[in-house]
């Protein structure tokens, strides 16, 4: 994500849902500042690297960062809904909401026993406005003991290992309650297909609209479904499994993820928990060798933005890097270990493909600040193991209370306004960012890519709860005018000589935190949304140019 160059505070993009007591919120977080550096290279290093070679001409493509797990998910990439169920929440008759004791479960996540009179429950497809597929669920599962279900669902019939739900999305979500388990053979392995999939789940797992959507795209970034930001992965012991109970718990399986890019045909691009050992690097570059397609190429990064305070692998790798004496400062010691781990992180890749062919070799910088760039690459000489400098060159207004302008300000314009300001203001900012980290790619011998991109328009710092301000954001992202700005956006990308441009993000509602998906439901019309319009006749521009060239 982008910061602003006034200021050096990396600016708001991610939010996390908060539940309690049965009803739904959203908590954003606000990017904590640090110091936006124009110092100087060393001469030296200036002219070493001048003379580094190049990167051959590669065609610029279009990635994606799809949607992250949760039972709000409003792309709805799976036929069986019941993968992107909430964890298991405890509950006892007669006790306020979620004050059940807590649960026994085993170590994919399912219930093993239950206390008397207490039950175990999980949400499906809280999805606002009912915004999922109505009719006939089947639930399969194994074991003994007893499913029920509420709130939009009713059982129409039921035999043991079997319910069939009538599914009525107007009345909102619906949830499955496990009333009873025998401890000799607890309930385990529950599906929940949608509609018309019963026969075909297993060897069709993703939604027929899912991968038509997304047909011909270059690249997968991960990193939502990975789970990235926070991860409390180490160990591969700790990684997200298939027969896990949900995958909001951990993330998607690498063995799912890999499927979808063999279907499709794209790129996968996976992020390294920042916490992940050796061996979890390891153990996970022999399981993508071993199942991805040999033709297909794998992007390689160290977690997701280590150089944005504002998230926990931040922080870590901060006090990581003091502890090593990379810095004195936590935030220099963070792009100091970037650096070291991600080079650590390539030769292991490396080791397991048998060398580079099949890598793209990935270090991140914030788009804004090309002198974090310099210090990441920099470092013990870490261009020298890279491939790629990825920054993310969003086309930002990020609205503050006392902000310029601030919310205040903002809330009385209209779309056009709106629209006006991003593009005279907006857009050339964003292409400075590209333009000054080209010159940085160039000069340390790497291409340039985007690991997220787009618009970048929401209220923060207390603006996000000013209602007018969120419609009237909603309301420029749906405008045609939006769609043109991509198209200036995504053409001064290339003109700049950038490569990959993976779009934040695929599919997702919008919200006081962001208009983040190019659509907001699975259902959507494409031509709803000018800014999908504009980005897919973008991708099919360069793929009919390019000829199948290879993936920027």
């Amino acid at each position: 994500m982008p910061g602003s160059l006034a200021t050096g505070q990396p600016v708001l993009r991610d939010a996390q849902r908060s539940e309690g007591s049965g009803s739904h919120s959203r908590r954003g977080f606000l990017a904590l500042a640090l110091p936006l550096l124009a110092l100087p290279a060393c001469g030296a290093r200036r002219q070493a690297l001048s003379a580094a070679p190049r990167p051959s001409p590669v065609a610029p493509r279009l990635g994606m960062n799809l949607s992250g797990p949760a039972d709000w998910n409003t792309e709805l990439p799976f036929v069986d809904v019941f993968r992107f169920s909430r964890a298991w929440i405890s509950q006892r008759d007669g006790s306020a909401w979620g004050q059940g004791p807590g649960l026994d479960l085993d170590e994919r996540g399912w219930v093993r026993r239950l206390e008397p009179g207490c039950f175990a429950e999980t949400p499906l497809c809280t999805i606002e406005g009912g915004r999922y597929p109505a009719g006939d669920y089947t639930v399969l599962y194994r074991g003994t003991g007893r499913l029920e279900a509420w709130g939009a669902a009713t059982v129409k019939a039921s035999s043991p290992g079997r319910l069939i739900l009538s599914v009525d999305p107007s009345r909102g979500g619906f949830f499955l309650r496990l009333r009873e388990t025998d401890p000799a053979d607890p309930v385990r392995d529950i599906r929940c297909i949608m509609p018309g999939f019963e026969g075909t789940y297993r060897e069709q797992p993703f939604h027929p609209a899912f991968l038509k959507r997304w047909s011909g795209i270059a690249c997968l970034r991960f990193m939502d479904w990975m789970m990235t930001n926070g991860s409390r992965q180490s160990t591969w012991a700790e990684r997200p499994r298939p027969d896990d109970a949900t995958w909001t718990a951990k993330g998607v399986p690498i063995e799912v993820m890999v499927d979808l890019c063999n279907r499709l045909g794209a790129d996968a691009w996976f992020c390294m928990p920042h916490l992940g050992d050796d061996d979890y690097v390891r153990q996970c570059a022999r399981a993508v060798r071993r199942l991805l397609r040999p033709h297909l190429r794998v992007w390689v990064e160290y977690s997701n933005e280590v150089w944005n305070g504002i998230f926990e692998q931040s922080r870590w790798a901060g006090q990581e890097g003091v502890r090593l004496g990379l810095a004195d400062k936590p935030w220099e010691a963070a792009w100091r270990y970037t650096a070291l781990r991600s080079v650590r992180i390539f030769r292991i890749w490396e080791e397991e493909f048998g060398g580079r062919e099949h890598l793209v070799r990935v270090l991140p910088s914030q788009a804004a600040n090309p002198y974090i760039a310099e210090q990441v690459l920099g470092f013990r000489d870490a261009y020298r193991s890279a491939d790629a400098l990825a920054i993310a060159p969003y086309v930002s207004l990020n609205v503050a209370p006392d902000g310029q302008p601030g919310v205040a300000e903002v809330a009385g314009w209209s779309v056009d306004q709106v629209m006006d300001h991003m593009e005279r203001v907006a857009l050339p900012e964003a292409a400075g960012w590209i333009t000054g980290n080209k010159k940085v790619a160039d000069r340390f011998g790497l291409r340039l890519v985007a690991y997220e991109g787009g618009q970048h328009m929401v209220g923060v710092g207390g603006g996000e709860n000013n209602e007018t301000l969120t419609k009237l954001l909603h309301a420029a992202n749906a405008h045609p005018r939006m769609g043109d700005l991509y198209r200036r956006h995504l053409s001064d990308w290339v003109r700049a000589g950038g490569g990959l441009f993976c779009h934040f993000s695929s599919v997702g509602a919008w919200t006081k935190w962001g208009s983040w998906g190019l659509l907001q439901h699975y259902d959507d019309p494409p031509e709803s949304s000018p800014k999908f319009v504009a980005t897919m006749e973008w991708a099919r521009s360069l793929s009919q140019r390019v000829g199948g060239a290879a993936n920027g």
